[in-house]
């Protein structure tokens, strides 16, 4: 079973609890944050949000997971404004892929950035990958602004890939990586957040 904690300035990232469901309904019930996710449907309900919560509570029981999703508590409210999570970890091969959200609510204050920090040094130091992949819908401006803020490498388009559960539409994704030679390097310009 793992037992892992990260830690920021105004954040938690941590496995999640049963009572988190509310939180969890709240951040993507919201129809802007859904339609920018692979398999959320919408509108999304109680139960949606409660068997999502028990499905990732079974994977941090597992010995070696093939995902970990941290659900981001932020500390001055005690509340779960997000998740982000290392998908399809292959150790052999080295690689993850990333995926996150944040609560409309608390859009453009610069807290995926300090969660990505977090995780990108967990997958890189304590996991031991060597790779991050991140693909994001085409128009999700924000998140592709994120991934080049923090050295992860445009490495392609993939056209009508990917549909999104909420609104039905087909999307475009890029492709980003990341390297952890580039993420060492990259790392120092985000020290105000550490």
């Amino acid at each position: 079973m793992l037992d892992i904690k990260l830690e920021t300035k105004r954040l938690i990232l941590r496995k999640p609890k049963n009572s988190d469901w509310k939180d969890l309904l709240e951040g993507v019930g919201e129809y802007d944050v859904a339609k920018m996710l692979l398999r959320v449907p919408y509108p999304y309900k109680k139960e949606d949000a409660k068997k999502f919560v028990n499905k990732v509570i079974k994977e941090w029981k597992q010995k070696e997971p093939a995902n970990i999703l941290f659900f981001i508590e932020l500390k001055s409210e005690k509340k779960v404004i997000g998740a982000i999570g290392i998908h399809k970890i292959d150790k052999f091969s080295g690689v993850g892929t990333t995926g996150s959200w944040i609560n409309k609510k608390y859009w453009r204050n610069g807290y995926m950035t300090e969660a990505k920090i977090a995780v990108n040094d967990f997958a890189f130091n304590k996991l031991g990958l060597i790779r991050l992949t991140s693909k994001v819908f085409k128009e999700n401006k924000a998140s592709n602004a994120t991934q080049s803020k923090m050295g992860y490498k445009l490495e392609g388009l993939m056209r009508k890939v990917a549909r999104s559960l909420a609104s039905g539409r087909l999307h475009d994704e890029y492709v980003y990586g990341l390297l952890k030679e580039d993420w060492k390097k990259v790392k120092p310009k985000f020290k105000s957040f550490l």
